[in-house]
This record gives C-alpha cells, structure tokens and sequence, in this order.
C-alpha cells in the first residue's frame, strides 16, 4: 500500500478545467483544456500552495518559527511562502537574486506587505550557493533560539512533490466528469518540480497521458536531471517500490528565448492574444512563454498526433505588473 505524507488545507481545490473553444482553432483537430491553478487563492494563487501544502506541515510538526526559501524578486514561489507564513503564525525570510528595487511591485510588494524578512544576493550567489546562504541564515536563527525550516527553490523536493501527486488525481476525477481522456499535459518548467510531480502523479495513478514541460530557462539537459534527481529523492525517503523511467521525462527545448525573466514582443502578443480570445490573463515568466512555446511546435508540427490536450496554468498574476511598460508597447 502507498502511502503519501501528512498536510495542511491551504489551497482552494480542485481548480477548474476549462475548454478553450476559441484558441484551439489555431489548431485544427485538436481541443483544448486549461486547469486553473492560478485560482488556488487570492493573494496566495498558484500552483506552489500544492506543495507548500505538504512543506509547510511538516516545518509545523517540527515546531519550525521561520520558514526560509530563495527565488528571483519577483518569484511566485517566494511570495506563495511568505502568505502561507502569515497564514500560519509563522515568520518568513526570503532569499532574493537581485538588489531592493526602489519601487515596489508585483509579487515582491506582497512579500514586503506579508512581513517577509528579505536578504539579497548577487545572480553569481545564487547560482552557486543559495543552499549555503540559506543553511547559513537557519544557523543565525538557531544561535538565537529560534527554529528555521529551508525550503529549496520552488518547494522542489522530495516532499513538496506530493501536492501535484494528488492534482493528478483531481484531474482524472475531473476528466470522468468531463467525458474526456487527455492524451498530453504541457506545463511550463521554471525549477522542475511541477513537471517531476505531474510524473510522479501518472506513476501512482497509472495515468496514460504524455507529460511536457516547456523549459523557460536553462535547457533540457538541466531539467532531465533536476528531475531525475527529485523523483530519485522521492524513490528513496518516501516510495522506495516505485519504477521511474527516464522515456517519462519530456521536455520541448529551445523557447527559453531572451533568458528567464526576460520577455520579447512575440511573447507578449501570444499572452495579449490569448487574454482577449478566452478572457484568462497568463503571466510572462512562466504560463504565458509556456504557452508560446507550445504554440510554436504546433507551427513547427513536431508534436505527435493530439487530440485532447490539458495546459496546466500555474498561476503567476502578480509577476504581470512589472512588465508595464512592454506591454503598453503590444496593446
């Protein structure tokens, strides 16, 4: 018998599943679903409460005070902890690629308006050490008497996987509802997690449908062993009888474009045409590159033969506002 750690309620399940009539006419034969993860809350939305679900829970059950994490400034992830901190009597310090913006915006606004102790570290930092900064400052906290519980980038851990474990659950009950059988998922994949537990999810449930993930950073061959190395953890400290297969792992490469974080006109257009043609608003980072990514191997034709896709819309809203300006450029 499997069985699956202990959580905490925090998010608004199960999110919706929509038909997207008006965009899949760019694709002829094939129809289309989006699942609103981006309604998991308000302040809290998007796909990361799933996990933080399950990370969250066990930092209270070790009497955790602060809850550490890292992420670009305007990281959803980061804001999503800082929330669900203040939900949870708990502090929040945030570990941010970058230098204090002057003015405040976006997801990093509600961090400063949640509390959210902030440090800053140089791209260099991250990159190499972002682990070590935070397992640092969980040292500071302790020498005061005060536990700390790290959280990796993403809440991208063998732990935090279960909460899309159990989304891929709600969307097969979901489908039987619906009356339809998904042939593919495609999410976008920004630290791997998401994508690692959707696989894991279709492992469990015995879920026939293709995962992909459309990389909006760095590239396949990163992303095959990030999440390689989570359903690993995952085989070792929780499902040791679970058979995980490379020939899962399915990444569409080469839409990373201008760099993470970085958008271009032909990306904003997608997100303003899709905005007006099914009234659900994408963000640039994640969601909205994803989905032009997407549309670009449609064009491309290199996809197998579809018919009844699901995109997974992870939410991301506050991460628009930044963005300001390029969009008065594409409107």
């Amino acid at each position: 018998m499997i069985r699956t750690p202990e959580f905490t309620r925090l998010a608004n399940l199960p999110t919706p599943i929509h038909p997207l009539q008006v965009w899949q006419q760019k694709t002829r034969g094939v129809n289309w679903w989006i699942k609103r993860d981006d309604l998991t809350g308000s302040a809290s939305s998007g796909n990361k409460i799933r996990k933080l679900e399950y990370v969250a829970h066990a930092a209270r059950t070790q009497n955790a005070q602060v809850l550490i994490t890292c992420g670009g400034l305007q990281s959803n992830h980061a804001r999503t902890t800082a929330i669900v901190a203040a939900q949870l009597g708990l502090k929040s310090h945030l570990v941010l690629r970058g230098t204090a913006p002057e003015v405040w915006n976006g997801n990093y606004m509600l961090d400063k308006i949640a509390g959210a102790e902030i440090s800053y570290i140089t791209p260099e930092e991250y990159a190499s050490a972002n682990l070590a900064i935070m397992q640092e400052l969980a040292q500071q906290y302790d020498r005061h008497g005060i536990k700390a519980w790290i959280i990796p980038e993403g809440a991208s851990d063998a732990l935090g996987t279960f909460g899309y474990a159990k989304a891929v659950a709600e969307i097969l009950e979901q489908s039987k509802v619906l009356g339809v059988e998904f042939d593919a998922i495609f999410c976008a994949t920004g630290s791997g997690g998401t994508q690692a537990v959707l696989i894991l999810g279709k492992i469990l449930h015995g879920w026939k449908a293709k995962i992909y993930g459309i990389n909006i950073c760095d590239d396949a061959s990163y992303f095959e062993n990030k999440i390689r190395a989570i359903l690993s953890d995952v085989k070792t400290n929780f499902l040791p009888e679970i058979k995980i297969m490379d020939a899962e792992i399915n990444l569409l490469d080469g839409h990373v474009g201008d760099g993470y974080a970085r958008t271009r006109p032909e990306e904003l257009v997608t997100l303003v045409d899709f905005a007006r043609q099914e009234g659900i608003i994408l963000d640039p980072v994640y969601s909205g590159k994803a989905l032009h990514g997407l549309m670009q191997e449609f064009a491309n034709h290199s996809l197998p033969k579809l018919t009844n896709i699901l995109f997974l819309h992870s939410g991301g809203i506050f991460g628009l506002f930044p963005y300001a300006e390029q969009f008065k450029e594409v409107c």
